[in-house]
């Protein structure tokens, strides 16, 4: 499955059927020129893991192990000083596995992410000069929101796929349904309160793409190498999010 690109000039559309469920991480910079040799991710995983990694040597077993559960893309934040060196270990030696920067906040981190080797990056906000400095380097970027008026200005740069966070505290499931009416022509990845008790409940929604998700990658896993856990929380997550 790959994402489909929307050119920022184009008019919004509904969201599609729950089975093409990717939209666009295109930064509103995209040209019609730019769009054919711009390689977008094109992962099939609705769960995305949100990630901290704290050892370098990580990073690339861990990619290993959700991969063998069923997830196929990963994202690694930049809440610590491993995870662009993360980043770039897993681009380079797991190329089936799609990772991408988390917590990017500041403009100059979006080339940063963007040289390591990520394939996409999120933030859990966005400001006019991040957006600006996403468009200028043409990176797949999902800007985070949380209220009405969040979502309407990054609609107006251009963008159709949003990371609601943090959920919970946003409204959750409330939320997404309130939003649905008015702006029906976005997507989102809800972080922050998914877990497997409600992961269903959240992909139900017709305005939800993907949900994120830290319960994948517990840190005393990470720090115990312990693969094989990564892999049984991916299985079950994969499963949980298989579409009927």
């Amino acid at each position: 499955m790959r994402l489909v690109p929307r050119l920022a000039t184009e008019p919004l559309r509904p969201p599609r059927p729950a089975t093409t469920f990717c939209q666009t991480f295109l930064p509103p910079a995209m040209t019609q020129s730019t769009i054919t040799s711009s390689a977008l991710p094109a992962f099939t995983t609705r769960v995305l893991p949100v990630i901290v990694i704290t050892d370098v040597a990580q990073a690339v077993p861990l990619a290993h192990a959700l991969l063998d559960g069923g997830i196929d893309a990963m994202e690694i934040t930049l809440r610590h000083a491993a995870g662009l060196p993360a980043i770039e270990a897993v681009a380079r030696a797991v190329p089936a596995m799609h990772v991408g920067a988390g917590t990017v906040t500041r403009p100059h981190e979006v080339a940063q992410v963007r040289d390591a080797g990520a394939a996409f990056a999120l933030s859990p906000g966005f400001t006019e000069a991040l957006l600006d400095a996403v468009g200028a380097v043409r990176l797949p970027f999902v800007p985070g929101v949380m209220t009405p008026a969040e979502v309407m200005r990054a609609r107006e740069r251009g963008f159709a796929l949003m990371k609601l966070f943090p959920a919970e505290q946003a409204g959750a499931l409330g939320m997404l349904k309130a939003l649905a009416g008015p702006l029906g022509d976005v997507r989102f990845c809800p972080t922050g309160g998914v877990s497997p008790s409600n992961l269903g409940q959240f992909l139900q929604q017709p305005n939800v793409a993907m949900v994120g998700g830290s319960w994948l990658t517990p840190r005393e896993a990470l720090e115990a190498g312990d693969w094989g856990r990564i892999t049984a929380l991916a299985r079950e997550a994969s499963s949980l999010s298989a579409r009927p």
